[in-house]
């Protein structure tokens, strides 16, 4: 082959959308082709010092930072995705789909598609806009637009149509669960303040792990699939590290999988959605052998007695012993003990990987508050004992969320940066209950109500605050907008999400995506978008756990077919609304990309003419980032000076706000319990429906089966 045909391009290859994905790659094309993708060299442009390469030594045991990106399998053959014989090319439009005539909403994902121009498919979107603008109000068009994507930043999905309708006066939007982490957010936030999503307890464990804990517990996760969209194999080399330090690595999980096959010193089995009872045991144990931090406990936390009531039995005549949790979990009582002393003796700390089952199934925040039990009741934040939430969130920036080195500066660029500001507005409608919303008889004077926006990152306080569908003075939907058509495949509940998308409610369904898939096999009007492969655009890396990297992404291959950039796309509805200079603020994609590398720290070691030149820059490495407090660190030696985000600064074992807002809530009470079953949830061995139904199926990545996704309903 004459490689000196050949070009090679920079391109983030991740999956988190806004941009801030991972996995940072190198194309390689000739005659307008993809030939491969590799791992991306950090040291074409800069030296080993000047990148300040950082490395843990622990025990005699080294572990350095490589010099090249560490990209999953799936990114290496990404190009497929390019090519896919799925790829939707033209714009097209449901053929019984008449938006003058008879619309057919029953015969959507059964009808063919025939294909229509841009301009015909324009017209219709910013026709049928001002239509049901004009009868309903903007309030009855959803826009869906969350999920994770490719990792554009200027031409992304999650947030052009939405900056559009903000130009337009509103919209109502189906805001983006804690799908990864529902337990946390909706249980261990009561108990210890923050969720994980920036701003959990994190910084500079890849060092203080290596340097203090003897044991740590893989619970409920896969460290080895489930990081590659995000710090692609950061997560497994470092494990391996581990290995080599002698720390112990305990898998918790009901399967063997990927992480627990390669890495795990142990695995203890535990059946599905159970894990609170081996928690409690663990606990018991403790108690029962005087085995815990009584001085911890004192100082840093509130509530205690009353839990410690429950956990002894006394609150309900069950102690909570191993042989207790035995018939339930499937762990013998034997294996909990053991655990439980091992882990009161040896610095334990716990790692999860982007959620995994345990936190994200049924009455998931009662495993989710007992783990912070567990922890704070064996000093949570002393040397070796942590929670390491994201083992694959690498170089994040702050530092206490930050898990590797912390860089010195970021690389992150805003999502309000590219033209498509994202505000919440007023108008939401929790992802799970969006088919609920369509099917169900509501209005203004019947509304649905639920508690909590939802939305990941959102305060505690959130969760107490009553809204409702549709708002007052608003009609309900009639039109759905999509940049992320994956309800019916990525969430349960798929057939309830097809009979709303056949409602004659539903009068227009638009769904803008690079392949005909999922829901775009429900919409009417289909808009073909291209791959990042096809689009010039700013690259960002801030999760891998190398460097915090700055990319210029050139175009790698012509567009196929008439696709373009969900930008583009949306750009050409705002022309036919009149409102085209108010959604690109009079800026060309050059403009964009100098206004997104001056978000970013790069703008202080080089100037945008000089990244232009090398095409990209990497962060270097903090000098201090080894004197970056670890884990709960600061917390854990001074309570008052460093409080949680609680009521009391303190874990709050017994939480007062949910007694005062929910007090009679019988499945998320005052303080953590075992719940077999309930009113939300059968899906149990212990309930009777098991002698019909015998199995529970879990994954490791997702498993949102859950009442916590849908916020709290409202029960009158």
């Amino acid at each position: 082959m004459d490689d000196s045909q050949i070009k090679t391009y920079y391109k983030g290859l991740g999956f988190c959308g806004f941009g801030a994905g991972s996995n940072t790659a190198e194309v390689d094309v000739k005659d307008g082709k993809i030939l491969r993708i590799r791992p991306m060299q950090y040291d074409k442009k800069y030296s080993k010092e000047e990148l300040n390469a950082w490395k843990i030594e622990e025990k005699g045991e080294t572990f350095e930072v490589p010099l090249k990106s560490a990209i999953p399998p799936f990114s290496l053959v990404y190009k497929k995705r390019a090519y896919s014989p799925n790829r939707i090319l033209y714009p097209m439009k449901r053929e019984d789909w008449d938006p003058n005539g008879e619309r057919n909403p029953q015969n959507r994902g059964k009808s063919k598609f025939v294909r229509i121009s841009w301009d015909e498919a324009t017209n219709i979107i910013a026709s049928e806009i001002r239509r049901i603008e004009k009868e309903y109000g903007l309030n009855s068009i959803l826009l869906q637009g969350d999920g994770h994507g490719e990792t554009k930043i200027i031409h992304a999905s999650h947030g052009c149509h939405t900056k559009l309708f903000s130009i337009l006066g509103g919209y109502p939007f189906h805001t983006s669960n804690t799908d990864s982490w529902e337990g946390w957010y909706w249980g261990a936030k009561h108990m210890w303040g923050c969720d994980s999503v920036g701003e959990g307890y994190t910084g500079n464990l890849l060092l203080g792990m290596a340097k203090y804990t003897k044991m740590i517990l893989f619970w409920g996760c896969d460290i080895e699939t489930t990081p590659w969209g995000w710090g692609g194999q950061l997560a497994s080399n470092y494990c391996f590290y581990l290995t080599k330090l002698g720390i112990k690595q305990v898998y918790i999980c009901p399967d063997v999988n990927y992480g627990c096959a390669i890495h795990a010193d142990k695995w203890i089995p535990v059946l599905p959605n159970t894990d609170s009872a081996l928690q409690l045991a663990i606990m018991y144990t403790w108690l029962q052998e005087d085995t815990w931090d009584k001085d911890f406990i004192a100082s840093h936390s509130v509530g205690f007695d009353i839990f410690k009531k429950y956990v002894l039995g006394e609150e309900d005549g069950v102690p909570k012993t191993p042989k207790w949790a035995e018939s339930i979990c499937g762990v013998p009582s034997r294996t909990i003990k053991a655990l439980a002393r091992k882990w009161a003796k040896d610095a334990t700390s716990i790692a999860h990987s982007n959620g995994g089952s345990m936190i994200r199934s049924c009455y998931s925040h009662e495993p989710a508050r007992l783990e912070v039990a567990c922890l704070s009741m064996q000093g949570l934040g002393a040397p070796g004992r942590n929670q390491f939430k994201f083992i694959e969130w690498g170089t994040f920036g702050d530092p206490h969320t930050n898990s590797g080195p912390r860089p010195a500066g970021l690389a992150f660029i805003d999502q309000a940066y590219r033209g498509t500001e994202f505000v919440p507005p007023e108008s939401i409608i929790p992802k799970t209950l969006v088919p609920k919303a369509i099917l169900g008889d509501y209005s203004e004077n019947n509304p649905l109500i639920w508690y909590g926006a939802t939305l990941a990152g959102m305060p505690r306080e959130d969760q107490f605050v009553p809204y409702q569908y549709p708002l007052p003075g608003s009609k309900e939907i009639h039109m759905i907008w999509t940049d992320t058509p994956c309800w019916t495949t990525c969430w349960n509940g798929g057939n309830s999400m097809i009979e709303a998308l056949r409602s004659e409610k539903i009068q227009t369904v638009v769904a803008q995506h690079p392949w005909l898939e999922n829901d775009c096999l429900m919409a009417d009007l289909l808009l073909p978008i291209n791959t990042k492969f096809e689009e010039e655009d700013i690259g960002n890396d801030v999760y891998s756990g190398t460097f915090q990297m700055v990319y210029h992404e050139e175009r790698c291959i012509e567009p196929l077919g008439e696709s373009l950039s969900d930008y583009e796309a949306v750009g050409l509805v705002a022309k036919k609304l009149g409102v085209y200079e108010q959604y690109t603020k009079g800026n060309s994609i050059e403009d964009w990309i100098k206004i997104g590398f001056e978000c970013t720290d790069a703008k202080k070691y080089i100037t945008y003419e000089q990244f232009r030149e090398n095409k990209y820059f990497a962060i270097p490495t903090a000098e201090d980032w080894q004197d970056d407090p670890m884990g709960f660190e600061e917390f854990y030696k001074d309570p008052e000076a460093h409080p949680l985000k609680t009521p009391t600064g303190k874990i709050e074992f017994y939480s007062e706000t949910l007694a005062k807002h929910f007090p009679d809530d019988k499945e998320r009470g005052p303080y953590p319990k075992f719940v077999p079953f309930g009113e939300s949830h059968q899906e149990s061995f212990l309930h009777p429906r098991s002698e019909q139904f015998p199995y529970l199926i879990v994954g490791t990545r997702r498993n949102c089966n859950t009442r916590e996704d849908a916020g709290y309903l409202r029960q009158d």
